[in-house]
Protein backbone atom coordinates (compact mmCIF):
# COMPACT_ATOMS: atom_id res chain seq x y z
CA UNK A 1 0.00 0.00 0.00
CA UNK A 2 1.31 3.62 -0.79
CA UNK A 3 2.19 5.77 1.88
CA UNK A 4 0.10 8.93 2.12
CA UNK A 5 1.12 11.72 0.04
CA UNK A 6 3.68 14.30 2.40
CA UNK A 7 3.09 17.69 2.88
CA UNK A 8 5.57 18.53 0.40
CA UNK A 9 4.26 16.47 -1.63
CA UNK A 10 0.94 17.93 -1.86
CA UNK A 11 2.54 21.49 -1.83
CA UNK A 12 4.47 20.23 -5.17
CA UNK A 13 1.38 18.97 -6.69
CA UNK A 14 -0.73 22.32 -5.38
CA UNK A 15 2.00 24.30 -7.25
CA UNK A 16 2.09 21.94 -10.54
CA UNK A 17 -1.66 22.93 -10.69
CA UNK A 18 -1.54 26.46 -10.00
CA UNK A 19 1.42 26.97 -12.66
CA UNK A 20 -0.97 24.91 -15.13
CA UNK A 21 -3.72 27.02 -14.54
CA UNK A 22 -1.25 30.02 -15.00
CA UNK A 23 -0.76 28.86 -18.24
CA UNK A 24 -4.29 28.27 -19.63
CA UNK A 25 -5.32 31.86 -18.56
CA UNK A 26 -1.62 33.61 -20.22
CA UNK A 27 -2.63 31.47 -23.32
CA UNK A 28 -6.58 32.75 -22.84
CA UNK A 29 -5.30 36.97 -22.83
CA UNK A 30 -2.80 36.51 -25.76
CA UNK A 31 -5.27 34.82 -27.52
CA UNK A 32 -8.19 37.32 -26.86
CA UNK A 33 -10.33 35.64 -24.59
CA UNK A 34 -8.99 37.62 -21.01
CA UNK A 35 -9.18 41.45 -20.84
CA UNK A 36 -6.18 41.36 -18.88
CA UNK A 37 -3.32 39.36 -17.49
CA UNK A 38 -3.66 37.08 -14.99
CA UNK A 39 -1.84 39.47 -12.46
CA UNK A 40 -3.54 37.43 -9.52
CA UNK A 41 -3.04 33.84 -10.35
CA UNK A 42 0.31 34.92 -11.42
CA UNK A 43 1.95 36.47 -8.09
CA UNK A 44 0.11 33.55 -6.15
CA UNK A 45 2.42 31.04 -8.36
CA UNK A 46 5.43 33.66 -7.54
CA UNK A 47 4.64 33.25 -3.85
CA UNK A 48 4.81 29.16 -4.00
CA UNK A 49 8.02 29.41 -5.68
CA UNK A 50 9.86 31.60 -3.61
CA UNK A 51 8.58 30.01 -0.45
CA UNK A 52 9.90 26.94 -1.80
CA UNK A 53 12.69 28.68 -2.76
CA UNK A 54 13.86 29.29 0.37
CA UNK A 55 12.75 26.26 1.94
CA UNK A 56 15.31 23.49 2.40
CA UNK A 57 13.70 20.23 0.53
CA UNK A 58 15.26 16.87 2.33
CA UNK A 59 13.63 14.74 0.11
CA UNK A 60 15.41 14.25 -3.44
CA UNK A 61 12.82 13.35 -5.68
CA UNK A 62 10.77 16.31 -4.36
CA UNK A 63 14.09 18.38 -4.93
CA UNK A 64 13.86 17.51 -8.05
CA UNK A 65 10.26 18.00 -8.61
CA UNK A 66 10.65 21.83 -7.51
CA UNK A 67 13.77 22.40 -9.19
CA UNK A 68 12.01 21.38 -13.01
CA UNK A 69 8.79 23.19 -11.91
CA UNK A 70 10.52 26.44 -10.63
CA UNK A 71 12.88 26.29 -14.33
CA UNK A 72 9.68 25.73 -16.29
CA UNK A 73 8.23 28.55 -14.29
CA UNK A 74 11.04 31.08 -14.94
CA UNK A 75 10.76 29.98 -19.05
CA UNK A 76 6.99 30.57 -19.05
CA UNK A 77 7.58 34.13 -17.11
CA UNK A 78 10.29 35.55 -19.80
CA UNK A 79 7.92 34.31 -22.44
CA UNK A 80 4.69 36.02 -21.23
CA UNK A 81 6.77 39.16 -20.73
CA UNK A 82 8.22 39.31 -24.12
CA UNK A 83 4.40 38.49 -25.57
CA UNK A 84 3.71 41.90 -23.12
CA UNK A 85 6.72 43.86 -24.43
CA UNK A 86 5.58 42.93 -27.93
CA UNK A 87 2.40 43.72 -27.82
CA UNK A 88 2.92 47.54 -25.78
CA UNK A 89 5.30 48.09 -28.82
CA UNK A 90 2.92 46.60 -31.60
CA UNK A 91 4.78 43.80 -32.92
CA UNK A 92 3.79 40.59 -33.47
CA UNK A 93 5.57 38.80 -30.71
CA UNK A 94 6.05 35.15 -29.58
CA UNK A 95 2.30 34.46 -29.82
CA UNK A 96 -0.31 34.01 -32.54
CA UNK A 97 -2.47 36.55 -33.22
CA UNK A 98 -6.22 36.06 -33.24
CA UNK A 99 -7.39 35.13 -36.87
CA UNK A 100 -10.54 36.38 -37.53
CA UNK A 101 -12.91 34.15 -39.91
CA UNK A 102 -13.97 36.69 -42.43
CA UNK A 103 -10.91 38.98 -44.04
CA UNK A 104 -10.63 42.31 -42.83
CA UNK A 105 -13.12 44.73 -44.71
CA UNK A 106 -11.42 47.42 -46.77
CA UNK A 107 -11.77 50.30 -45.69
CA UNK A 108 -13.13 52.97 -47.87
CA UNK A 109 -11.13 55.62 -49.02
CA UNK A 110 -12.37 59.10 -49.08
CA UNK A 111 -12.93 61.10 -52.37
CA UNK A 112 -9.96 62.38 -53.63
CA UNK A 113 -8.03 63.55 -56.65
CA UNK A 114 -5.07 61.05 -56.98
CA UNK A 115 -3.27 62.19 -59.47
CA UNK A 116 -3.20 64.79 -62.84
CA UNK A 117 -0.88 64.42 -65.89
CA UNK A 118 -0.96 66.09 -69.60
CA UNK A 119 0.59 64.48 -72.35
CA UNK A 120 1.24 65.44 -75.60
CA UNK A 121 2.96 62.65 -76.94
CA UNK A 122 2.89 59.41 -74.24
CA UNK A 123 6.00 57.76 -75.54
CA UNK A 124 8.19 60.73 -75.24
CA UNK A 125 6.62 61.06 -71.90
CA UNK A 126 7.84 57.65 -70.31
CA UNK A 127 8.47 58.85 -67.33
CA UNK A 128 4.75 60.69 -66.75
CA UNK A 129 3.13 57.48 -67.88
CA UNK A 130 4.86 55.52 -65.42
CA UNK A 131 3.72 57.76 -62.81
CA UNK A 132 0.16 58.39 -63.75
CA UNK A 133 -0.20 53.93 -64.64
CA UNK A 134 1.49 53.59 -60.50
CA UNK A 135 -0.76 56.46 -59.21
CA UNK A 136 -3.89 54.50 -60.86
CA UNK A 137 -2.92 51.00 -59.97
CA UNK A 138 -2.49 52.09 -56.16
CA UNK A 139 -5.83 54.20 -56.27
CA UNK A 140 -7.54 50.56 -57.64
CA UNK A 141 -6.06 48.12 -54.66
CA UNK A 142 -6.87 50.82 -52.36
CA UNK A 143 -10.51 50.56 -53.24
CA UNK A 144 -10.01 46.46 -53.97
CA UNK A 145 -9.66 46.52 -57.88
CA UNK A 146 -7.42 44.13 -59.89
CA UNK A 147 -5.06 45.95 -61.49
CA UNK A 148 -4.83 46.60 -65.38
CA UNK A 149 -1.64 45.71 -67.17
CA UNK A 150 0.88 48.22 -68.07
CA UNK A 151 0.74 47.53 -72.35
CA UNK A 152 -3.57 48.13 -72.18
CA UNK A 153 -3.13 51.07 -69.66
CA UNK A 154 -0.29 52.34 -72.73
CA UNK A 155 -2.61 51.83 -75.69
CA UNK A 156 -5.86 53.70 -73.76
CA UNK A 157 -3.39 56.72 -73.10
CA UNK A 158 -2.35 56.80 -76.46
CA UNK A 159 -5.51 56.64 -77.86
CA UNK A 160 -6.72 59.43 -76.27
CA UNK A 161 -4.76 61.77 -76.86
CA UNK A 162 -4.80 60.68 -80.63
CA UNK A 163 -8.47 61.36 -80.39
CA UNK A 164 -8.49 64.15 -78.54
CA UNK A 165 -5.96 65.65 -80.99
CA UNK A 166 -7.41 65.28 -84.19
CA UNK A 167 -10.58 67.25 -82.13
CA UNK A 168 -7.95 70.22 -82.24
CA UNK A 169 -6.40 69.72 -78.14
CA UNK A 170 -2.98 70.51 -78.16
CA UNK A 171 -2.00 68.04 -74.75
CA UNK A 172 -4.39 66.22 -73.26
CA UNK A 173 -4.77 66.02 -69.38
CA UNK A 174 -5.75 62.46 -67.22
CA UNK A 175 -7.16 62.67 -64.33
CA UNK A 176 -7.14 59.41 -61.65
CA UNK A 177 -9.79 60.00 -58.82
CA UNK A 178 -11.15 58.19 -55.88
CA UNK A 179 -15.29 59.12 -55.94
CA UNK A 180 -17.54 56.94 -53.96
CA UNK A 181 -15.12 54.29 -53.35
CA UNK A 182 -14.64 53.52 -57.04
CA UNK A 183 -11.76 54.74 -59.08
CA UNK A 184 -12.00 56.95 -62.29
CA UNK A 185 -9.80 57.32 -64.81
CA UNK A 186 -10.83 60.75 -66.93
CA UNK A 187 -8.82 61.96 -69.80
CA UNK A 188 -9.87 65.75 -71.36
CA UNK A 189 -8.55 67.93 -73.99
CA UNK A 190 -6.61 71.23 -72.78
CA UNK A 191 -6.51 74.22 -75.03
CA UNK A 192 -3.40 75.37 -76.38
CA UNK A 193 -1.59 78.25 -75.53
CA UNK A 194 -2.00 79.33 -79.44
CA UNK A 195 -5.80 79.67 -78.80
Amino acid sequence: MAAPPTDTERDLQRLETSLKQLEAEYNMFFSGQLPKPPWQTRSRVDALVKQYDRAHIRNTGDRFRFEMLQSRYAAFVDLWDRGLRAREEGRAGPFPQKRSDKPPEPQRPSDRIVHVAAFRDPMKEMDKLHDLYNSLVEARREVGEAAVSFHKFTDLVKSQVQKLKESGTGEVAFRVAVKDGKVNFTARGMKSDSE
